[in-house]
């Protein structure tokens, strides 16, 4: 089971969870077997605590490193900052060249704040718009963090959020009177947000939203929240934490022609290193300075050279173009395998974030099976490939190789009814569950 293992046993009993991240659980890939820890990270490979590399053919840290691990120009920024001193008394200037380089990325936009998690930065935008407009309702639709307005809205339903990513959130913990303050949506469901403004219209403070998870828009829907909004006075926040910098330099609003009141950015735009940023306009942002939001640790000067070597380079290296050619290839590979060996998948989502899904009785276990038999071949792999600038040529062919004998295999232990047989340890989890 490897030193990965025995190490994760030991932090079950130490860390309540076992990790920081509910998606970097070894239960949500390959319970007993996923090595769980790393010991170096290089473009797209990774080393485990037993020295066996892996070609990292799935999250690519959760979607943070679009330019891939420990990348050379990003690290030589953040060396050079650490060596100058990351943090004193003073402030660092670039966090004003970053202000700039977004503002000018972005035109509708005025002023920035910074914040280094894309959880606490939609909290920010969230308490902004509350301030701004001295209401409380929140209309949302997707994934946006952990914090209580948020999981606020499975107070009244315990499933409210089952279809924005993650299922089974439980929101104990949050206060009872925050039920009803926030109300979700589903995406390109034009009618049902409709139903919501008619309903609650007049007590809403904000409209939170990916501009872009798994589908694209469907005609209309984008451009009717944003008119609706603007005639009511409610905020638009668009959450591009996941999508910013993955199909367009900035965030992906701008390739649709709908500009928000606050744009939420996190994850990519710094490559690995904590930084996120609400961008807005100034007749929202400015409201800021009315109610407090401040911390020691987002005056550190890591979080902006890093993002401000991340999104040049980006830019100069056209790496969202890059990453759509990448994410098609690997959804075209895997249409062709499923075809191929007859299984019964659904490819979705946009080029630089692809997902597959088993249309089985029980989808985990062909998921876990796939994930073990690809990491017997040296792959990090689930049911899901997050593109970046590190993957090239031979790491695709070699990965869809490995697909395909992985396909095979999985499709003639369907034929024999012996899918979970042939499983080395438990079925991996699909959402939040408290562990033992």
């Amino acid at each position: 089971m490897g030193k990965g293992q025995d190490l994760y046993k030991k932090a079950k009993k130490l860390i309540p969870g076992g990790t920081q991240l509910l998606s970097k659980r070894p239960e949500m890939f390959l319970p007993d077997l996923w090595p769980a820890y790393y010991k170096k990270a290089k473009g797209c490979e990774v080393w485990d605590l037993d020295d066996n590399k892996y070609v990292d053919m799935s999250f690519m840290g959760i979607g943070a490193c679009l330019l891939g691990y420990a990348d050379e120009d990003v690290n030589k920024a953040v060396i050079e900052a650490i060596n100058n001193g990351s943090m004193n008394t003073l402030n660092c200037p670039e966090e004003i060249e970053l202000a700039e380089l977004l503002c000018k990325i972005h035109p509708w936009a005025d002023m920035v704040r910074y914040s280094r998690t894309g959880g606490e930065a939609m909290a920010i935008a969230v308490r902004t718009a509350r301030a701004k407009t001295d209401k409380d309702l929140i209309l949302f639709c997707g994934y946006h963090g952990w914090h209580d307005w948020y999981l606020s809205a499975n107070l009244a339903d315990d499933k409210s959020l089952d279809g924005h990513l993650l299922p089974g959130l439980e929101p104990k913990g949050v206060p009872r009177n925050l039920k009803g303050t926030a109300l979700p949506f589903n995406y390109n469901n034009t009618d049902e947000f409709l139903d919501l403004i008619k309903k609650h219209g007049d007590n809403v403070a904000a409209v939170v939203m990916e501009p872009i998870r798994n589908h694209y828009p469907e005609k209309g829907f984008l451009e009717t929240i944003r008119k609706v909004t603007e005639e009511m006075g409610i905020i638009l926040v668009f959450d591009e934490v996941t999508s910013g910098w993955r199909l367009n330099n900035g965030g992906v609003h701008l390739k649709f022609g709908i500009n928000p009141d606050i744009a939420v950015f996190g994850k990519g735009m710094s490559n690995g290193y904590p930084m996120s940023a609400i961008v807005g306009t100034s007749s929202v942002m400015d409201i800021m300075q009315d109610t407090f939001i401040s911390s020691t640790y987002w005056t550190e000067k890591i979080g902006p050279v890093a993002a401000l070597a991340t999104v040049k380079k980006m830019k100069n290296k056209n790496v969202p173009e890059y990453l759509t050619k990448v994410g098609k290839n690997i959804q075209e590979g895997w249409k062709i395998l499923v075809d191929k060996h007859n299984l019964n998948v659904d490819v979705s989502g946009i080029p630089p974030l692809g997902h597959f899904i088993f249309n089985y009785d029980n989808p985990l276990i062909p998921k876990t099976l796939f994930t073990q038999l690809m990491l017997e071949k040296n792959f990090l792999a689930a049911n899901a490939f997050y593109a970046s600038y590190a993957h090239k040529e031979n790491h695709l062919k070699t990965y869809l190789k490995a697909t395909d004998d992985s396909f095979r295999f999985i499709s003639k232990a369907i034929k024999e009814e012996k899918l979970k047989k042939y499983l080395k340890g438990p079925v991996c989890h699909s959402g939040f569950k408290r562990l033992t």
